[in-house]
């Protein structure tokens, strides 16, 4: 195509957070543009939040609904090529599901359902279509993260013995969902967040970078969870042991009471022969620990990157030295989701990196791995099947 693929949000009105990271990253390589929206809940905040963009008017939508039907009618040429999805949890499977069903390629927030059983269905919708879905896990779109995929794959780090991830954060250490701040609010609200509070948030992140960095996937958890907070339905706070399907053994840790942390997603991958380590915080830096060898930090931009993982060099925009981050890493995202829809457009199938992007199958893998906590949770923290 000779054009932007023109975007339509559903979600991402005044006062959320994640919808504005949404709308920045996709801008950033030129690839994509805002056309339409519905916004918010409430259609006066949803025209607003339009205005706010300098959105047409007749492109702002009072729900959903209205946004299929009215979006449908439109010439090819006018129409949205896809929705991005930045509602609270509740609203991921019906928006996701009715755009699918309607024609239209879907980018959505995760976790991706309330339940397993709609992330299953979901994913039937999603063959059925044959149109592109995206989950937006941002944290495997990092370059350095990728390089850590890459050296694993490349065998540097030889037979992977164990794995240590967390997520750590301290901003609901205080019951600030009872003061009226609406990020808290939602995750906290069982109705609108679904069975897990810390896990469905942030733990499935850290289960996601797990499988995504090592190639493994987890098959059996023991887990127990906490709600430090007196009144708070959902966990704040999870602990979880894993083993994975070569045998190796690891550690979930997930936090939103640990106070002082701020996004402190960390992993460690221990082999027969090297470590790894990656820091959120310091993205920008992957270390490498082999036997007997000094350490070596690996800087993200260099050519040396590029030689050993070509998708960490496809997701660098500057030179070394100058920081890149979160809102690259969604960019990322963006990026490949968008060259898979234009591929497909021209009959074509996306090449691997292209096609380097979380999709339907690891929205029902994250939706398994919360019911598998929850599970193992109830169970006075039983070993729990995760496959």
């Amino acid at each position: 195509m000779s054009r932007k693929l023109r975007m339509g949000m559903v979600g991402g009105g005044p006062g959320a957070f994640i919808g504005g990271v949404h709308r920045k990253a996709a801008a950033i390589d030129g690839k994509i543009e805002l056309v339409a929206g519905a916004f918010d809940i409430d259609p006066a905040k949803s025209m607003a939040m339009g205005r706010e963009l300098c959105l047409d008017s007749s492109r702002v939508y009072s729900d959903f609904r209205e946004m299929i039907a009215k979006e449908t009618a439109l010439p090819a040429e006018r129409r949205i090529d896809f929705v991005a999805v930045t509602t609270p949890n509740n609203w991921h499977f019906p928006i996701a599901k009715a755009f699918l069903e309607a024609g239209f390629n879907v980018m959505c927030e995760k976790p991706m359902t309330m339940t397993l059983a709609e992330a299953e269905e979901l994913e039937q919708v999603v063959k059925r279509s044959g149109k592109v879905f995206g989950l937006m896990h941002n944290y495997p779109a990092y370059p350095m993260v990728k390089l850590a995929r890459d050296m694993v794959k490349s065998g540097r780090l030889g037979e992977i013995r164990k794995v240590v991830v967390q997520y750590a954060q301290g901003w609901l250490a205080r019951a600030i969902e009872k003061q009226g701040q609406m990020q808290a609010s939602w995750r906290t609200d069982p109705k609108q967040s679904g069975a897990g509070g810390c896990v469905g948030d942030i733990g499935t992140h850290a289960e996601n970078l797990a499988e995504y960095v090592t190639g493994l996937r987890i098959t059996d958890i023991c887990a127990e969870t906490t709600s430090f907070i007196p009144g708070r339905p959902l966990d704040d706070d999870v602990n979880v042991l894993l083993k994975f399907n070569n045998g190796a053994k690891g550690i979930l840790h997930a936090s939103q009471i640990s106070i002082g942390e701020e996004n402190g997603l960390r992993i460690w991958v221990y082999g027969s022969d090297a470590a790894i380590e990656w820091y959120q915080e310091q993205p920008n830096h992957l270390t490498f620990k082999p036997l007997d060898k000094p350490v070596e930090i690996w800087s993200r931009g260099n050519g040396y990157v590029g030689e050993i993982s070509p998708a960490a060099a496809r997701g660098t925009r500057v030179p070394a030295g100058h920081p890149e981050g979160f809102l690259e890493a969604f960019a990322n995202n963006y990026s490949n989701f968008a060259d898979t829809i234009l591929s497909k457009a021209a009959g074509k199938e996306p090449d691997a990196l292209m096609n380097d992007f979380p999709q339907v199958a690891d929205g029902v893998r994250g939706m398994a791995f919360i019911e598998a906590v929850v599970k193992s949770a109830k169970s006075d923290r039983k070993w729990t099947k995760f496959e």
